[in-house]
C-alpha cells in the first residue's frame, strides 16, 4: 500500500487554472509559518492579500515490509475567493485512501 500525496498537487492545480489578473495581479503574502525539519512530517500555512490561504501537515507512516515503503499522510485545508466573489474553502485528508477532499460546493458522489 503506497501513499500518494495529492493535497499539494490540488492546491497547485487551483493557483495555476487561471493567470493573475486584478488584485490577484498584485497579491502579497501577508503570513507564513512553515515547519518542515525532514524527520517525522511538515506543517506549513500561509494567506495572501486577495483572500487565498492554506494550511497543511504531514506525518510519517513507517512501511510494514518490502511491498508497502511507507509514506505521508497529510492532513489540511485551503480557500481562495471565486471569480463570483464566493470564497470556496476545501477540507482535505491524503492517506492509504487517497486524496479525500471536502467543501461545500463540491458534488458527493452516491454511497
Amino acid at each position: 500500500m503506497k501513499i500518494i500525496i495529492l493535497g499539494v498537487l490540488a492546491l497547485a492545480t487551483v493557483a495555476v487554472a487561471a493567470p493573475p489578473s486584478g488584485a490577484d495581479a498584485s497579491a502579497t503574502i501577508v503570513r507564513l509559518e512553515s515547519d518542515n525539519i525532514g524527520v517525522d512530517g511538515f506543517r506549513y500555512s500561509y494567506e495572501t492579500s486577495n483572500g487565498i490561504a492554506a494550511d497543511e501537515q504531514g506525518t510519517l507512516i513507517a512501511g510494514t515490509g518490502k511491498d508497502d515503503q511507507g509514506g505521508i499522510a497529510t492532513k489540511g485545508s485551503f480557500k481562495y475567493v471565486g471569480p463570483d466573489g464566493v470564497t470556496y474553502t476545501i477540507t482535505f485528508i491524503a492517506d492509504a485512501n487517497g486524496f479525500q477532499p471536502q467543501g461545500a460546493h463540491l458534488p458527493v458522489g452516491p454511497k
